[in-house]
C-alpha cells in the first residue's frame, strides 16, 4: 500500500515551540505542516510568506497531545479505521499513540497496535498506529485519498468550513439496571 511520502515526516515533527523567525509576535507558536514541502513546523507568519500557494495543515492541541481535525485530513489521506473524537464542537483525531494503562476488564475495543481502549468499534487510536498496521499487516489502507477532484487547493489550503463527518456507530446497549421503585429514607429517631 503506498503511504504518502509527508505522513512520516508529520508524525515526526514536533509542534508548538515558539517560531525562530517570529518569536516576538503575538502568534508565533509552530502549529502548522505544509505537505508540499515535507518540512518542519511553521507559524501563521511563515505560512503567508512561504507557503502561500501549497497544502497546509494546521494542528492543534487536547490534553497535551496533537490532534487534526477530521475535516482537513480526510481530504488528502483515507482515515478510515481510527478512533475521532469531538473536541470544542469539532471532529478531530490524534496524530501518535498517547500513553495509557493498561486496559482494564470489561474494554470492548482496543487499538491494534498499542492496546488502548477505544469508544467505538475502531482498529487504531491514532494516525501513528494506522500507519504502523500498515506497514506490519498491509491490509489497512492509508493511501492518498482519490477521487477527490473536486476539492480545489484552495479548499485544502484555506480547510473548509463544512465538516463532512462519517457516521458515529449508536453506543452499546447499557448493561446498568434501573431502581425498581423510589428510594425511601429511614425514619428519624426522636
Amino acid at each position: 500500500m503506498p503511504v504518502p511520502p509527508w505522513l512520516e515526516s508529520l508524525l515526526g515533527t514536533a509542534f508548538f515551540n515558539v517560531c525562530r523567525s517570529h518569536g516576538d509576535a503575538a502568534r508565533s507558536e509552530c502549529n502548522m505542516y505544509c505537505l508540499d514541502c515535507k518540512g518542519d513546523a511553521f507559524c501563521l507568519y511563515c505560512r503567508s510568506s512561504r507557503h502561500k500557494d501549497h497544502q497546509v495543515i494546521q494542528i492543534r492541541r487536547s490534553s497535551y497531545h496533537d490532534v487534526v481535525r477530521v475535516s482537513e485530513i480526510q481530504k488528502v489521506l483515507d482515515i478510515s479505521g481510527i478512533q475521532t473524537y469531538v473536541i470544542n464542537s469539532a471532529r478531530v483525531l490524534f496524530l501518535n499513540e498517547r500513553p495509557q494503562p493498561k486496559s482494564g476488564k470489561g474494554v470492548a475495543h482496543l487499538c491494534e497496535i498499542c492496546g488502548r481502549s477505544l469508544l467505538d468499534p475502531f482498529r487504531f487510536c491514532s494516525l501513528g498506529c494506522k500507519l504502523v498496521g500498515v506497514k506490519t499487516n498491509g491490509d489497512a489502507s492509508l493511501k492518498l485519498e482519490e477521487g477527490r477532484e473536486g476539492i480545489s487547493r484552495d479548499e485544502l489550503r484555506e480547510g473548509s468550513q463544512q465538516d463532512i463527518y462519517p457516521p458515529t456507530p449508536p453506543p452499546p446497549p447499557s448493561t446498568t439496571r434501573r431502581r425498581k421503585g423510589i428510594p425511601h429514607r429511614a425514619p428519624f429517631k426522636s
